[in-house]
């Protein structure tokens, strides 16, 4: 492959996927397991409910027993003990001569059929007057229903939510196998910088790009570690990298043009990464740059603060989930009615902050405002990037086009 040559954003990131490993297994207390992603099925051993059991406070019945109740003829019949959630029952079965009362999740003693809420009831001493009937099967949870012994609850790949802890817990496993959390390495670079809390000159800026990833990588509960700045010099530069191959995966940010202190992919050589990546048909981030080193990854984005994170969005982020086992690599794209024209000078993909909103449950977007690379806050005020293909120049208002979420947790 000519390295030179500009590449597409759905070719590169197929050649990033296909680059990477799983990293290896771990065994996390079930507690700390929302967010980490299976590396193993998680098959039931038992069935849950384990019993038959109630639905509702009231009584259980035989279907046949309460036939034809109504209000203006209720049915009468005697009441023999109550069962307990949690508690057995150790009375006579059911056989349409007498009721039981119930509580919600008590065990559906036997014979009987259906559990009669108790609003349609009404307590008369030993007695019960009951003023509806049912079907068979009405207002009984069933062993099993919701989860079978042997099934299948949760599949390997997949990212463990707080309902899954739950899950867990209700199939009494205490520890379970994930994939490891990958290591990331984060170094920015260039003299311009200067970090918050220090005295900044003519000429200078503050250093964002490295804690807008911090946040990103922690948010892909993978483990960020900030090497710190990377000053316009070959041999600072060159041990940075080095310490940063102690990790899985190493971002930098800046240093991947053509100026004549952009030194990432002199070391890049000089440590022997291998090139995958130079160059891509999109904007913003056409500067990038992505390779491999033994197992490890390399990232060089753009210095611009809004391509570093559109850059992170398209290629790191799914990396580090692929790394991670997870089945879900994307960040998820719907459509929506675009609200304003939008043209663009070059064919490349471009991704547009956008912000997302929902009008009779239809969604509409509209931009941010300007989409300059540097303004950071067209990517604060977005919640989602609009997609414009390559070969068009214009999209109108009015028009459906494609937009890709950016925060949207409940949808993972």
């Amino acid at each position: 492959m000519n390295k030179k040559q500009m590449i597409s954003v759905d070719k590169a990131l197929a050649i990033v996927l296909d680059s990477i490993k799983e990293t290896s297994a771990e065994k996390v207390p079930f507690l700390e397991s929302a967010g980490r992603i299976l590396c193993q099925d998680i098959v039931s051993t038992l069935n849950i409910p384990p019993v038959d059991n109630s639905a509702m406070d009231g009584y259980a019945v035989t279907q046949e027993s309460i036939r034809g109740a109504s209000d203006e003829q209720p049915v009468v019949l005697p009441v023999q003990g109550e069962i307990q959630a949690g508690s057995l029952y150790s009375g006579k079965v059911l056989d349409g001569s007498f009721a039981v009362g119930i509580m919600t999740g008590a065990p559906v003693p036997p014979g009987a059929d259906a559990v009669i809420p108790v609003e349609y009831t009404k307590e008369d001493g030993n007695n019960v007057k009951i003023f509806k009937s049912l079907n068979r099967g009405d207002n009984i949870r069933r062993k099993g229903e919701d989860i079978a012994q042997g099934q299948v609850v949760l599949k390997k790949g997949r990212t463990l939510r707080s309902a899954d802890v739950g899950l867990l817990a209700s199939l009494n496993i205490t520890d379970v196998m994930v994939y490891r959390r990958p290591h990331v390495a984060i170094i920015p670079t260039g003299n311009e910088l200067v970090e918050p809390g220090d005295e900044i000159e003519n000429g200078q800026i503050r250093n964002s790009n490295a804690y807008t990833l911090f946040a990103e990588i922690t948010k892909c509960n993978a483990v960020p570690h900030y090497m710190g700045i990377a000053r316009d010099d070959f041999e600072e530069t060159r041990e940075k990298f080095r310490k940063a191959f102690e990790n899985d995966i190493v971002i930098t940010t800046g240093g991947v043009s053509m100026g004549k202190y952009d030194f990432v992919k002199d070391v890049m050589a000089d440590l022997g990464i291998d090139i995958k990546v130079e160059k891509l048909l999109m904007k913003p981030g056409k500067p990038f740059v992505f390779g491999i080193k033994s197992d490890k990854l390399f990232f060089g984005l753009p210095g611009n603060p809004v391509s570093t994170m559109v850059s992170f969005i398209q290629f790191v982020r799914p990396a580090i989930r692929r790394l991670m086992g997870a089945r879900e690599l994307q960040k998820p794209v719907v459509h929506a009615t675009l609200q304003q024209d939008i043209t663009k000078k070059t064919e490349r993909r471009h991704f547009v902050r956008g912000y997302l909103t929902i009008q009779d449950e239809e969604f509409f977007v509209s931009t941010t405002g300007p989409q300059g690379s540097g303004i950071l806050t067209s990517m604060s005020d977005a919640n989602c990037l609009i997609i414009l293909p390559e070969g068009r120049t214009m999209c109108r208002a009015g028009e459906k086009v494609s937009i890709q979420l950016i925060y949207h947790e409940e949808l993972e």
